[in-house]
């Protein structure tokens, strides 16, 4: 069977090390969305800010599966999306409009994470959105912006509608379409989807009880950023990264190279 990845040279001792950690992370973050089922196919994608004001970030090579995907795999572009190192993978399209759209107007982001999955695709159909039956739910809507679907994101002109539709929110729900989180780092990008995703599989879970749901009263809701910085000592996802990193060690080894 063939390893395309064994043919793919290392960049450890290549790159500067702030770069290399960057990698291993993000392949990490690749593996864990995999490993929880939120992929889809080769057709989603994460982005990571690299350091440095050149507004540089890394992106899948387009073309491996999420559980493929290593530290040295990873495609670096510019805010052009021009490849700035030696690879056999294109870029998504797609991938590329939503990403750089959101970095270019969020400095402040350092990962960008957006998934296709059933529960988050069923969600952002419903006209009401995410509703407030969970705690899961309550962090969510404390930061939530959403997006009207304007087909296959392949086109420069959407980039300005997805900025300010998002604004200065961390959750997405891109309508018809799936979930998108950011992040200051990697760990709370990935933390945030976690809690984005769970909300939309309990909501439609709950919906499929036939019952009449209790909501959360707004107070709670206003509350949720408190109650999040307690919950992680004020970590963050940095709080729960270093727990992912070792299962992905355990699951899903081999990205960190």
């Amino acid at each position: 069977m063939d390893d395309i990845t064994a043919r793919i040279p290392s960049l450890k001792g290549q790159v500067s090390d702030a770069e290399w950690q960057l990698r291993v992370d993000l392949a990490a973050c690749y593996r864990l969305v995999a490993r929880y089922g939120w992929s889809d196919l080769i057709f989603t994608h994460i982005s990571a800010r690299l350091p440095g004001d050149a507004h540089e970030f890394l992106i899948n090579p387009y073309g491996l599966m999420f559980d493929e995907i290593t530290a040295s795999s990873l495609i670096k572009v510019d805010a052009s999306g021009n490849k700035l190192q030696e690879t056999p993978f294109p870029v998504n399209q797609a991938g590329f409009i939503i990403h750089s759209a959101i970095h270019a107007a969020r400095p402040d982001v350092g990962c960008v994470l957006h998934t296709h999955t059933r529960a988050g695709v069923a969600v952002s159909a419903q006209k009401g959105g995410v509703l407030p039956i969970s705690q899961q739910s309550t962090f969510v809507l404390a930061s939530l912006a959403y997006h009207d679907y304007e087909g296959v994101a392949i086109r420069p002109d959407e980039q300005p509608r997805l900025q300010n539709d998002l604004g200065d929110k961390i959750f997405y729900c891109l309508r018809n379409h799936g979930l998108l989180t950011v992040g200051k780092s990697i760990a709370d990008a990935f933390l945030s989807m976690y809690t984005f995703e769970s909300a939309c599989q309990i909501q439609i879970a709950a919906q499929a009880g036939g019952v009449e749901l209790t909501p959360v009263h707004d107070a709670i809701i206003r509350g949720t950023a408190e109650a999040m910085r307690v919950q992680t000592g004020g970590l963050g996802g940095a709080f729960v990264w270093p727990t992912l990193l070792r299962q992905a060690q355990r699951q899903c080894p081999g990205f960190d190279v």
